[in-house]
């Protein structure tokens, strides 16, 4: 009976799904993180700290995702990735303190070791003419994640502010940030039953010397003209008995893919240290540095994530057509650009609390506290520090973090706008380029013995310094302001850009085999 998609599709569909719970887990946390901070008084570091724990624990998996993805095979180690998204969001959502949530989200951060396993099961189950496009439907489903979390975080905070008696009885109001996280518990456990469904890669199974299973499973992948071609392609390059991890180790810093590995270094860093996931992981504190408020703030970025997704798709259609380097190429150019605009606007920005704005906060802001803000009405601060620091001499650490947003926003007067077109365009920039292009080159550029161990070194440094990116991203803001910390992020962009530039390898339509043998010779 012939189904109504391709099985390549399919499992490429389910093994994905993965993708949208990343993006959901890493993202909902930008909507919670302002209510966590209120309920449990945290300072700026450890906001960071709650944000970037995750991936803290990603980091600490991908050490061994490789080694245990050529072991007992993909299925297998994207089962186990499934087991521990559904014991974190249960975890999170039921925390009773700081530590017990960090400890929840580090387990569910190891779960993102997911990001390197599911596109070396989908780069080993496809066609060289349709890998890229079927490696993007990951990424499109990690910012479909992204966009979905941002708009149930608004959901669930326009619910909290009605009167409506079923979001009392359920807690909505009360435990919002709580439901926030929770709902991942949906697709983590919808996942985990349908990765039972998917066969094993036939790469790893030849890896394995399990060649019945593997024909086996290539003729529900390939037509009959094809069966025959990929598994003599697949067998070719796997002549040689798998090495111990020992020697894959080595062979992984070895001459013989250095220029492989410094590739893959090149693009693991450039995705992070230009700045994506402060974007993704704080973009309402970010809208509401300009002063929007807090609602307008969360509706903006929803509308982040749907440009997130339709540029994605942009991506996934013209990747296979263009090729890699182009995009990276146009990618960076604009996250430079958006990074200028976004540190531009916030540079030029003031901060006066005026008379006429001190009685509108008057309505919404406590009387103790606006006693206390009473001395700094009429005064004009030239940046957000200045302010920010004032409000924290004023009103003291803990009320002004519960009311900087409701002050801010009547504060502060700056082209607001400028700040949405900017953030807008880095992660249009972004998701058409660096997004999905770096999964896709992992996938591609080294050698089928020691893939797994290679994209774990890469992606153990793409983790770490999105980890410290994230980290000292509130600490940043605190210490030196919106417009300088933009300005790092434009500034790494640039250098990146000028990199790629010079020795990035076009990898699109080339066989994986094929590869090895080009980016070997390269290497020597």
């Amino acid at each position: 009976m012939k189904t109504l998609i391709s099985p390549a599709l399919f499992y490429t569909l389910v093994v994905s799904l993965g993708g949208f719970i990343f993006g959901f887990d890493a993202s909902v946390i930008s909507g919670a993180i302002g209510f966590i901070s209120e309920q449990y008084q945290l300072t700026s570091w450890q906001q960071g700290f709650v944000v970037s724990s995750p991936t803290l624990g990603g980091l600490l998996a991908t050490l061994f995702a490789g080694v245990v993805s050529d072991a007992i095979g993909r299925r297998k180690t994207l089962i186990g990735i499934a087991v521990l998204f559904v014991v974190s969001a249960a975890a999170s959502a039921l925390a009773q303190g700081y530590w017990m949530l960090v400890i929840a989200r580090f387990i569910g951060g190891m779960a993102f070791c997911s990001l390197m396993v599911a596109p070396m099961y989908i780069a080993e189950i496809s066609l060289p003419e349709h890998r890229g496009k079927l490696v993007s439907i990951n990424q499109l489903n990690i910012v479909l994640g992204f966009s979905v979390s941002y708009f149930s975080n608004y959901l669930l905070l326009q619910w909290a502010q009605s009167d409506a008696d079923w979001v009392t009885s359920l807690g909505v109001n009360e435990h919002l940030w709580r439901w926030m996280l929770g709902l991942e518990l949906l697709p983590a456990v919808c996942w985990l039953v349908l990765l039972f469904f998917i066969p094993r890669s036939p790469r790893w199974l030849l890896m394995h010397k399990m060649d019945a299973e593997a024909e086996s499973v290539a003729s529900k992948l390939f037509s009959k003209e094809q069966i025959e071609q990929q598994l003599r392609t697949m067998r070719a390059s796997l002549q040689k008995q798998v090495p111990p991890l020992a020697q894959r180790i080595k062979t992984v810093f070895s001459s013989k893919i250095r220029f492989a590995l410094m590739i893959g270094l090149l693009i693991a860093i450039a995705q992070q240290i230009t700045g994506i996931n402060v974007i993704f992981f704080y973009a309402p504190t970010i809208f509401e540095q300009s002063g929007v408020g807090t609602n307008t703030a969360f509706a903006q970025a929803v509308w982040i994530g749907v440009v997130n997704v339709i540029f994605t798709v942009v991506a996934m259609l013209t990747i296979d057509r263009y090729g890699r380097k182009p995009l990276l190429l146009f990618g960076l150019t604009g996250i430079a650009i958006s990074m200028a605009l976004c540190s531009w606007g916030f540079n030029q920005a003031t901060y006066q609390v005026s008379t006429k704005a001190a009685t509108e906060l008057a309505q919404k802001v406590p009387a103790p506290v606006m006693a206390d803000l009473a001395p700094m009405v009429g005064t004009a601060y030239d940046n957000d520090v200045a302010f920010k620091n004032a409000l924290s001499e004023h009103l003291g650490e803990d009320a002004a973090q519960t009311h900087q947003g409701a002050i801010m926003a009547k504060a502060i007067t700056m082209n607001a706008t400028l700040v949405l077109v900017g953030i807008t365009l880095f992660v249009a920039a972004f998701a058409v380029s660096l997004g999905p292009v770096m999964w896709v080159m992992f996938s591609e550029i080294f050698p089928n013995e020691v893939r797994a161990v290679a994209i774990s070194v890469v992606t153990v440094v793409n983790n770490a310094v999105s980890f410290l990116v994230q980290l000292v991203f509130p600490w940043e803001l605190a210490k030196y302001g919106a417009a300088p910390t933009f300005a790092i992020y434009g500034i790494f962009a640039v250098l990146s850009l000028v990199l790629v530039w010079r020795y990035l390898p076009e990898t699109k339509g080339k066989s994986l085999e094929q590869l090895e043998l080009d980016l070997g010779s390269r290497s020597r």
